[in-house]
């Protein structure tokens, strides 16, 4: 299976350049459109639609660094999921315990001051995490373990995010 730097053409790096994954997303999507297979036989057509499909994946999969870290992670012989990663730090689990119920209080509330304060420090940290993740891709060799560890913790951001954009949704 051919992992999404090597299929966008891009270096498997963390710190991606995202305006080059962007053009080379651009370029390969022109060179695979379906217009420019227009009246080719329908097995050329069928791989470019594959193809094409592929590089959307590949992209969707690069700009976020979730998934990006994955990717990485997976060159690096560690297959990780939401699923199958280790238990987070206790003391991240009691922060996010606390700020799931601040947010609880702020919806009953009615609080949208609140629930955006939440929503924008769960997306300041998600941010510190993801440049401490780059540091730590960056190292040679690379502390798997750390980056696992900033890798849960972006996961319980993530949704935290999630959670604080839904409540401002009902409001």
């Amino acid at each position: 299976m051919t992992s999404p730097f090597e299929l966008l053409g891009v270096p498997a790096l963390f710190a991606l350049d995202e305006t080059e994954l962007e053009k080379r997303h651009r370029d390969l999507s022109k060179a695979l459109h379906p217009d420019r297979y227009t009246g080719r036989p329908s097995s050329e057509r069928r791989e470019a639609l594959s193809r094409a499909i592929s590089v959307n994946e590949a992209f969707r999969q690069l700009r976020d660094p979730i998934s990006r870290a994955e990717a990485l992670l997976s060159q690096l012989g560690r297959e990780v999921s939401e699923t199958n990663q280790p238990k987070p730090a206790t003391a991240l689990l009691m922060q996010i315990m606390e700020q799931r119920e601040a947010l609880s209080v702020a919806r009953r509330a009615g609080d949208r001051r609140r629930i955006e304060d939440i929503a924008a420090q769960a997306s300041g940290r998600a941010e510190d995490a993801t440049e401490r993740m780059a540091d730590a891709f960056s190292e040679e060799p690379v502390p798997v373990e750390r980056v696992l560890e900033l890798l849960g913790e972006l996961r319980y951001l993530r949704r935290l995010k999630e959670e604080a954009g839904a409540a401002l949704d009902e409001l």
